[in-house]
């Protein structure tokens, strides 16, 4: 086959741009802001999806650890980057909660378009494997028995574990004393330590101490049952049937994002909660993924952030 000098130039052209089109592709970089310190469950799933997509986008994801303020410092940054799709954030379940505790400049639902409600972390009831309760009703009762002197840990105040604390509290009808700790080490070590009578943790952080017989699973707070805790039942099934609890991560972009690359977030990241390999790495820390996307994850922020406020309104859950 003859080519002509026109048809050759064309081809040039054509590689050439292929070649460019590669090039820029490979040279954007989106920055995944984890408002929280690296190696906790909110992290890893950054990690684990941002580099999912790294290797399948032909993009270069960075993960920039922005601690401080209960998360406020990180998700400011990402509320006042450019709405261009390369700066985003990695929520947690304080996004929901800070808005009714604290003086924000910014604002959970208008500064913030919803890319994806990634994962869940259950979260489990627990007491010390010494503890005379074998079931949380036992626990209940002791605690209406004995007012105040049944002491309940979790991170706090003003967490989403607090907010727990008090809905099992007046839902129960029962008087606890809330022991508030700085992270979900001190109130693992409290726990095992038996200076605490009962503790709500993420199910990634008691997996272990479960397993080995030093913590024993009274509940879990999600409405179904989870695989690793089969015989644990759920605070639906103990009468507590609104009841669904657990640590959510998600993604959001600055507002004013266009849609185009809201939609382009959307598909990257649900791909990677298809990745068996990403499930497989998932399941393995007792992350359970949810890939709810756009619409669905703006309703379930909303459904959060109004339940969060009437519990902190209704307890009178002040921030320190």
């Amino acid at each position: 086959m003859i080519k002509t000098k026109s048809m050759i130039s064309l081809i040039g052209g054509l590689t050439f741009a292929i070649a460019a089109t590669a090039v820029l592709a490979q040279s954007r970089t989106v920055k995944l802001v984890v408002p929280l310190s690296p190696g906790g469950p909110n992290d890893l799933v950054a990690r684990l999806t941002g580099e999912h997509i790294q290797r399948n986008q032909g993009i270069s994801v960075v993960i920039e650890n922005r601690a401080g303020a209960g998360t406020v410092i990180g998700t400011e940054l990402v509320a006042r980057a450019a709405p261009d799709g390369n700066t985003i954030l990695m929520a947690a379940g304080s996004f929901t909660v800070n808005p009714h505790i604290k003086k924000l400049n910014y604002d959970p639902l208008t500064s913030f378009e919803p890319v994806c409600y990634l994962v869940r972390s259950p979260h489990v009831i627990v007491v010390p494997a010494s503890s005379p309760y074998k079931t949380l009703p036992e626990l209940l009762a002791a605690a209406r028995a004995r007012p105040e002197e049944i002491m309940f840990a979790a991170n706090g105040p003003a967490t989403s574990q607090h907010i727990e604390f008090e809905m099992l509290r007046r839902a129960a009808n029962v008087t606890m004393t809330f022991v508030p700790f700085t992270g979900d080490a001190p109130t693992l070590n409290a726990t095992l330590g038996d200076q605490v009578s009962v503790a709500v943790l993420d199910y990634v952080t008691v997996a272990e101490y479960i397993k080995l017989g030093k913590l024993r699973a009274l509940a879990v707070g999600t409405q179904q049952r989870i695989d690793k805790l089969p015989e644990t039942p759920t605070l639906a099934e103990l009468g507590f049937k609104d009841f669904d609890w657990a640590g959510t991560f998600g993604i959001l972009a600055p507002t004013k994002t266009p849609k185009d690359k809201i939609d382009e977030l959307i598909a990257w990241f649900r791909a990677s909660l298809k990745s068996p390999e990403v499930l497989a790495k998932l399941d393995n820390l007792g992350l359970y993924a949810t890939n709810q996307c756009g619409s669905e994850y703006a309703a379930f922020l909303r459904k959060a952030y109004e339940l969060n406020g009437r519990v902190i309104r209704e307890s009178n859950i002040k921030a320190e």
